[in-house]
C-alpha cells in the first residue's frame, strides 16, 4: 500500500510527498533570496579571498571591544559594520567621531535605522565604503571584528595608513604575526588590541634580525 499522506497543517487538505517537496525547494529558494537580497549586495565588487560574511557581535564581545579604547582620543572606526552595534555603542561611550564602513546596503539602511533608534541620528556616521579601499590615515581606534582570511592583508593596509599612536582591537580572531599589547576575556568573547607603535617596532626588529 502506498504511505499515508501527510497531514497538512492547520486542519488543510494533506500535502503528499509531492507537496512536501514542493514546499521543502520553495523553502530552499527563499532563503537564497534572502542571502541574495541582505547580503551579496555587499559583496559584487569585493574580491573572493576578501569576502567576510556578516556575522553580529555578541554584547559581550562588544563590550570587551570598547572597554580596551575606554578613555581613547581620536577617530573610532569600525571596518565592515554590520548593523552598527559597535558603533553605537563606541559613541555612547564617549568615542567620539564613531564611523562605520560597510559595503551592504540593507545593513546600512538598518545601522542607520539602529542610530535613529537610539537618538543618535547624525551624530554617527555609516558610510557605504570598501574597506580596502578607505584611507585610514586619521584614525585612530580601529575595531575589526572580521574572518581570519583577511588579517594578513589588512594586517599590511593598517601597517601601511595607520598613525603610531593608533589602537586596534580585533575581536573573535587575532592577527596572527603580531603580538598584542593586551587582552581581554576568553574563547569566543576574546578580543586583542594592538597599538600600532609596538607593532612596527617588533616588525623592524624582525627585520634587522
Amino acid at each position: 500500500d502506498a504511505a499515508e499522506p501527510a497531514e497538512a497543517p492547520l486542519g488543510g487538505a494533506p500535502l503528499g510527498w509531492r507537496g512536501l517537496l514542493q514546499l521543502a525547494v520553495a523553502s530552499g529558494v527563499a532563503a537564497w533570496a534572502a542571502w541574495a537580497a541582505l547580503l551579496m549586495p555587499g559583496f559584487r565588487r569585493v574580491p573572493l579571498r576578501l569576502q567576510v560574511p556578516f556575522q553580529p557581535s555578541g554584547p559581550r564581545q562588544v563590550a570587551n571591544a570598547l572597554a580596551l579604547l575606554r578613555g581613547r582620543p581620536g577617530k573610532t572606526v569600525d571596518l565592515g559594520s554590520g548593523d552598527g552595534r559597535l558603533v553605537l555603542e563606541a559613541y555612547k561611550q564617549g568615542l567620539r567621531p564613531a564611523v562605520g564602513y560597510e559595503l551592504n546596503p540593507w545593513l546600512l539602511c538598518l545601522s542607520n535605522y539602529r542610530a535613529w533608534q537610539a537618538g543618535y541620528h547624525g551624530k554617527v556616521s555609516f558610510l557605504k565604503k570598501d574597506l580596502w579601499k578607505v584611507n585610514l590615515s586619521d584614525c585612530h581606534n580601529v575595531i575589526v571584528f572580521l574572518a581570519p582570511s583577511v588579517k594578513p592583508a589588512l594586517a599590511t593596509k593598517l601597517l601601511a595608513e595607520l598613525p603610531d599612536e593608533a589602537r586596534v582591537v580585533a575581536g573573535r580572531f587575532p592577527f596572527p604575526s603580531w603580538t598584542p599589547t593586551v587582552t581581554l576575556g576568553q574563547g569566543l568573547e576574546q578580543v586583542w588590541a594592538y597599538d600600532m607603535k609596538e607593532v612596527r617596532r617588533a616588525a623592524q626588529s624582525g627585520t634587522e634580525g
